[in-house]
């Protein structure tokens, strides 16, 4: 089975791309080839972070890898926090921060509507790829349910009544940001 590092530390985005490629590639994570320290992520745009954090693992470790960036845009705060959504409250990347500073931004506002937009950057025998994903939503005025992370607990997908959170992982990663980005990038790779 052909292997591919993904450029996260995080257990959870892990898991969610294994389950979506079934099966037809070994995703190994930073832990696996030893890679402990932090990833740099300075560029201005999602685009640019995943692309940097790809070219740093390929050309220290020499491995294919893929890595993305995900930024949660919402219209009412100019697109905000976009690039910065990890690190919105603080540089803890504290989620319940994060989520409590965008409800509180949101407080007396009708329009909720965002986005979550997932960049995947794929580095295979030198060459470089994108792939793109893109859920639109809103805004909820509370956390509601048990499942996911980051800020699942307050997205609400367009077309639906319940938030990520309260979505099975399979229901999310059919319509997810990533679930859609990673489907263009397993398309890609046959």
């Amino acid at each position: 089975m052909k292997k591919l590092v993904f450029a996260t530390g995080n257990p959870h985005k892990i898991a969610e791309v294994n389950r979506l490629l079934n099966g037809r590639y070994q995703i190994l994570g930073l832990k696996d080839i030893g890679c402990t320290e932090e990833l740099p992520e300075t560029q201005p745009t999602i685009q640019g972070n995943a692309l940097q954090k790809a070219r740093f693992v390929y050309n220290k470790y020499g491995v294919d890898c893929f890595a993305e960036d995900t930024g949660l845009e919402i219209d009412a705060l100019g697109g905000q926090p976009g690039v910065h959504t990890a690190r919105f409250a603080g540089d803890a990347k504290d989620p319940d921060a994060n989520m409590n500073k965008v409800l509180r931004l949101l407080e007396g506002r009708s329009d909720r509507s965002a986005r979550f937009r997932t960049v995947i950057a794929l580095i295979l025998d030198g060459e470089e790829h994108l792939f793109e994903g893109i859920a639109e939503g809103t805004i909820l005025s509370e956390k509601t349910g048990e499942q996911g992370f980051g800020y699942d607990p307050i997205f609400q997908p367009l077309g639906y009544d319940r938030s990520f959170a309260q979505m099975t992982p399979e229901e999310k990663n059919a319509i997810s940001h990533r679930g859609k980005a990673v489907r263009k990038l397993i398309e890609f790779l046959g």
